[in-house]
């Protein structure tokens, strides 16, 4: 016999399951139910930000990212929901803070020795968008298993999370594809300087076109230049990837580097919000708990500040501001160039 009532809210949400999910180890009188949704919230958009930064991923595990095309637009779709959902995290937190350092000191004992470090997930999402164990505060109160660590299953699964190519990596990848480099496409251009040995005919007339933006000052800044796009990059970002970034910066009018560009200054953002939701976290933690160990045995308040210091994974794409110029003073293109990042370019 067919059932003929159709789907249910309830059964389609699964609110059974979700509302009887907390289960506070204090009595209902104290501000724990608070703490634990505030918490189940926190993990429920972590799924979708791992269910995002996924697909991400896969568009540009691909060799060819047509940036024309629909993947690049899916791509920056995506990310500024993430952009959008971290929003939303920081602004948890004022809920949060409605519940006083007394009220919290009614049931935190006992809580320990679990933490929110123990947050399977948000680990999951820093790995995956490319924060590396080297890059970490106090690498070592990651990599155990002891009590305020994780347990054997979730360390085995960040462990091979670790193991698998990251947005970052993949980004590099695809800035270093850029085709906009090559010698045939600039044989009508004449170097407004003298061309420098073996180097490329833009990036030989950029070093000077840089010096001379530069004040008394700033001299200095031309030995970071010839490291960074000259020499070794910066980060993680090879020489080539870091050129490909600081190009789509300075030509982004151009129609073809408006999603490229669009996707780096959201790179950006993600970046940024996540240290606002560390900052507020930190400053939360010192009003909630002072100068205590937090309950998972770290040092609180100051390893989160260490954390807010050290953990930007996207650091490189800020700093190619460092080398940007006015805009009156960048090449003309050759127009092989120009056909190149044509919308009708084959």
């Amino acid at each position: 016999m067919n059932d003929t009532k159709g789907l249910y809210y309830s059964d389609y949400l699964e609110l059974d399951k979700i509302l009887n999910s907390q289960h506070p180890k204090s009595s209902m009188k104290t501000d724990e139910l608070l703490f634990i949704i505030i918490h189940q919230t926190y993990e429920l958009w972590f799924k979708q930000v791992i269910h995002e930064v996924d697909a991400v991923r896969e568009i540009f595990a691909s060799k060819k990212v047509n940036d024309n095309a629909g993947e690049m637009s899916l791509a920056l779709h995506k990310l500024k929901r993430v952009v959008k959902i971290f929003e939303v995290l920081i602004q948890q937190i004022s809920i949060l803070e409605t519940m006083t350092s007394m009220d919290f000191l009614e049931f935190r004992n006992l809580l320990q020795p679990s933490s929110g470090f123990q947050s399977l997930q948000f680990r999951i999402i820093e790995a995956k968008l490319g924060l590396k164990m080297e890059h970490r505060y106090k690498a070592e109160y990651y990599k155990n298993i002891r009590p305020g660590g994780f347990n054997a299953g979730d360390y085995e699964s960040i462990t091979n999370v670790e193991k698998e190519a990251t947005l970052k990596e993949l980004i590099v990848k695809w800035a270093e594809r850029t085709p906009f480099f090559d010698e045939s496409l600039w044989a009508e251009y004449q170097n407004l300087y003298t061309l420098e040995k073996d180097e490329q005919k833009f990036w030989s007339d950029y070093k000077q076109i840089y010096a001379n933006s530069l004040s008394k000052a700033e001299q200095n800044q031309l030995e970071a230049l010839d490291k960074v796009f000259y020499k070794e990059g910066s980060g993680d970002f090879s020489k080539n990837a870091m050129r490909a970034v600081l190009f789509i910066m300075m030509y982004r009018n151009l129609p073809i580097f408006h999603l490229p560009f669009d996707l780096l200054t959201t790179l950006i953002d993600i970046d940024e919000l996540f240290s606002q939701w560390r900052y507020k976290h930190m400053l939360m933690t010192r009003r909630m708990i002072g100068m205590r160990v937090g309950t998972g045995g770290t040092s609180g308040a100051g390893y989160l500040e260490g954390a807010l210091r050290q953990h930007y994974i996207f650091k490189e794409l800020n700093e190619v501001t460092t080398f940007l110029i006015e805009r009156s003073k960048l090449p003309d293109l050759p127009n092989a160039v120009k056909e190149k990042m044509s919308f009708n370019s084959k």
